[in-house]
C-alpha cells in the first residue's frame, strides 16, 4: 500500500458505536468508498441525507454557479460561530459580501511583500530554538510548524505583538478545536446546542479567552501609532460600495479568524510536506538543490520565491494528498438539482476535498506522491475544480496568497539547515479537527545539514 494512504475506506456503511467512534476520531474514515470513484453519491449520516459531490462540473455548480442557493449550514454555525462570530469564514449574505469587498485589497497577491519580514522573523526564531537542541533531537514537527506559522501571522497582523500571550492563545485554539468533533456529532444527531459533551467547560474557557484577546488586540491595533500591520490595514479599508469600515467587534472576529485559520492551515500543509519528503528523499534532494541554486547559500529573499517553482509544486502536491481543509459543507437553501440528483431544501451537501484529491477518475495514481503533476504543462489537462486546497468560488480562501508565500519561504529556509527523518516503523494517523492533522503529533528527528559556503 502506498505510504500516503493512511486508511482504507469502508466498503460497508458504519453504524452505531463504531460510527460514533470513527466520526469523533476522523470523520473521513466514515465516508463511503463510493466517493473515491463516483461523480456524485447520496448517503445517510445519523438519519439525515447527505449528498457528496465530486465531479468538477458539479462542484462548480455548488460553489460557484449556484453558490447563492447554498449556505454553510448548521454544522459550521454550531462549530465555529461561537468563537469566530460573524467574520469572513462564518458570515452569510450581505454581511459576508461587504466584509469580503473590504478585505480583498489587503490580501491581493501583489500586496504580500510587506509581510515577508514577519515570515522571515518567525523562521529565524525557529532556527534559533532548533540550534540549541542536540543533533538528532526528536520533535513534534506539527507543533513546531504551528508555532512558526503562529509567530508569523502574529507579527504580520499586529504591531507590538509582545502584548499578546502567544503560548496561551495557541493552547486555547487547540482546546477549542479539540471540541469540534463533539460539537459536530451533537449537531449531526439533531441534539440541542446546550447538550453537554466531554471537555465542554474547557472549550468555553478557551472561547472566552480567545474572544477577549482578539477584542483587546483589535483595540490596540486601531490606537497604535504604527499602522504597518495587517489588522490596521483591514480596519481602515472602506467598502468601495458603501464606504463602511469594520467596527471593533467585526475587526476582532476577523483577527481571530485569520489568526486561527491562517496559521493552522499553513502549518499543516508544511507538516504533511515534511512527512512526504521524509518518505521520498529524491524529492527532498530536488527541493534542496533548487533552493541552493537560487540563493547560493545566502538567506532567502522575497524576490527568490518566484524562482522556487519545484518547491511550490511539492507543497501543492502535499495539499492534494493531505488538504488542510479536507471538506467543504454546504446546506441547500431551496430545492435544487445537482446533476442527476434533486436535493431537497435543508439537505447537507459535502464537497469532500480529500476524496476529490484522491479520486480515481480525476487523477493518475491518485494515492501516489508526484509533485511534477503540477508542472505547467499538465495544468491545461486538469479540471479546474478537481483541486481545491483553498476552496473555490466567491468564498475561496482570501488568504491563499499569504499562505503560499509563507509555506514556500518556510520550507525553502528550513530545508537548507535541517533534514527531517522518521523512525522506520512510524506511521501517523489522521484526525480531523476542522483541519486535517496528524493524530498525536508527527514525531521526526532534526539533523543539521552542512551549510553551503557562500
Amino acid at each position: 500500500m502506498p505510504a500516503t494512504v493512511l486508511f482504507v475506506p469502508p466498503e460497508q456503511p458504519l453504524t452505531g458505536l463504531r460510527w460514533l467512534r470513527t466520526v469523533l476520531r476522523n470523520p473521513i474514515e466514515a465516508w463511503p468508498a463510493e466517493i473515491y470513484r463516483e461523480p456524485i453519491f447520496t448517503s445517510r449520516f445519523a438519519g439525515r441525507d447527505v449528498v457528496f459531490v465530486m465531479a468538477p462540473d458539479l462542484v462548480r455548480d455548488v460553489l460557484v454557479t449556484a453558490s447563492d442557493s447554498f449556505d454553510k449550514g448548521d454544522l459550521t454555525r454550531r462549530a465555529l460561530r461561537p468563537v469566530l462570530g460573524e467574520a469572513l469564514l462564518t458570515a452569510e449574505g450581505d454581511h459576508w459580501r461587504w466584509q469580503r469587498r473590504a478585505a480583498a485589497p489587503t490580501f491581493r497577491p501583489d500586496a504580500m511583500a510587506p509581510y515577508f519580514p514577519a515570515v522571515q522573523a518567525a523562521i529565524d526564531r525557529r532556527l534559533a530554538q532548533w540550534s540549541a537542541m542536540p543533533d538528532g533531537a526528536i520533535v513534534d514537527i506539527g507543533h513546531e510548524m504551528m508555532r512558526t506559522t503562529f509567530d508569523a501571522i502574529l507579527d504580520a497582523m499586529l504591531t507590538g505583538r509582545e502584548s499578546m500571550d502567544a503560548d496561551r492563545v495557541e493552547r486555547a485554539i487547540t482546546d477549542y478545536l479539540g471540541s469540534v468533533a463533539w460539537i459536530t456529532v451533537v449537531a449531526m444527531l439533531g441534539l440541542p446546542e446546550w447538550m453537554p459533551f466531554p471537555g465542554r467547560i474547557r472549550t468555553e474557557i478557551a472561547r472566552r479567552f480567545l474572544k477577549r484577546s482578539a477584542r483587546e488586540a483589535a483595540e490596540r491595533a486601531r490606537k497604535s501609532p504604527v499602522q504597518s500591520n495587517l489588522i490596521a490595514s483591514l480596519g481602515k479599508t472602506a467598502d468601495a460600495g458603501t464606504g463602511r469600515t469594520m467596527d471593533n467587534a467585526e475587526l476582532a472576529d476577523n483577527f481571530l479568524t485569520f489568526m486561527t485559520a491562517g496559521h493552522e492551515t499553513t502549518a499543516l500543509a508544511l507538516t504533511w510536506t515534511w512527512y512526504l519528503l521524509a518518505l521520498h528523499p529524491d524529492t527532498e534532494q530536488r527541493v534542496l538543490a533548487e533552493v541552493r541554486q537560487c540563493t547560493g547559500g545566502r538567506p532567502l529573499a522575497y524576490e527568490d520565491l518566484g524562482a522556487l517553482a519545484y518547491t511550490r509544486r511539492v507543497i501543492e502536491e502535499s495539499m492534494r494528498l493531505f488538504p488542510p481543509a479536507p471538506v467543504i459543507v454546504r446546506r441547500a437553501l431551496t430545492d435544487a438539482r445537482i446533476g442527476p440528483c434533486l436535493v431537497q431544501k435543508g439537505t447537507d451537501v459535502y464537497v469532500p476535498v480529500y476524496a476529490i484529491h484522491r479520486h480515481e477518475q480525476l487523477w493518475n495514481d491518485p494515492n501516489g506522491f508526484d509533485p511534477d503533476r503540477f508542472a505547467p504543462e499538465h495544468g491545461p489537462a486538469r479540471p479546474r475544480y478537481a483541486y481545491l486546497p483553498f476552496g473555490a468560488g466567491p468564498r475561496i480562501c482570501i488568504g491563499s496568497s499569504f499562505a503560499m508565500m509563507e509555506a514556500v519561504a518556510m520550507l525553502a529556509s528550513l530545508i537548507t539547515r535541517y533534514q527531517m527523518s522518521l523512525d522506520p516503523d512510524y506511521k501517523p494517523r489522521m484526525a480531523v479537527r476542522v483541519t486535517l492533522r496528524p493524530a498525536r503529533g508527527l514525531m521526526m528527528h532534526l539533523r543539521k545539514r552542512v551549510p553551503l559556503k557562500v
